[in-house]
């Protein structure tokens, strides 16, 4: 099946050859940048098709997705049903925000390391960290990597 607007094909085969299972989502991407500030004149020019999976997963076989449900990131800018990239091959190191378990319940939060003790940090100083250091129900399961969520 293929997709098309504007005469770009956005919807395509996943293997050029077109022997792929499913097919891919292609996305125009235009060649200027949109102003944040001040309004500028529109290109109506498309540099090229984006496939929003080279940018999104680095490992296939090792990213799955998650929705966030609650508040405790929103300093980290996650919000309350917002889509989490997850990528079980990045190194869980402090500082980077982690899908972790904590008898059998999964969580976001910031790994954070202080001294010998390791925390996972709420970006939201309405909740408590909790100390993982010594706890056996405690998993990592993956580095979030991206934040997707609607303006």
């Amino acid at each position: 099946m293929t997709l098309r607007m504007n005469g770009l094909e956005l919807l395509g085969p996943a293997n050029p050859d077109g022997a792929g299972t499913t097919p891919q989502m292609f996305l125009p991407l235009l060649l200027a940048g949109v102003q944040a500030g001040f309004p500028s004149p529109a290109d109506d020019f498309i540099d090229k098709r984006l496939d929003l999976n080279e940018h999104l997963i680095a490992h296939p076989a090792a990213t799955f997705f998650v929705r966030a449900v609650g508040d405790s990131m929103l300093g980290a800018g996650i919000h309350d049903g917002d889509l989490l990239v997850v990528d079980r091959a990045v190194e869980a190191c402090a500082g980077r925000v982690v899908i972790a378990a904590i008898g059998g319940e999964l969580t976001v939060k910031r790994l954070t390391r202080k001294g010998d003790r390791m925390l996972l940090c709420p970006a939201n100083p309405d909740y408590p960290s909790f100390d993982v250091s010594e706890r056996e129900d405690f998993e990592i399961w993956g580095v979030v990597t991206h934040v997707i969520h609607k303006v």
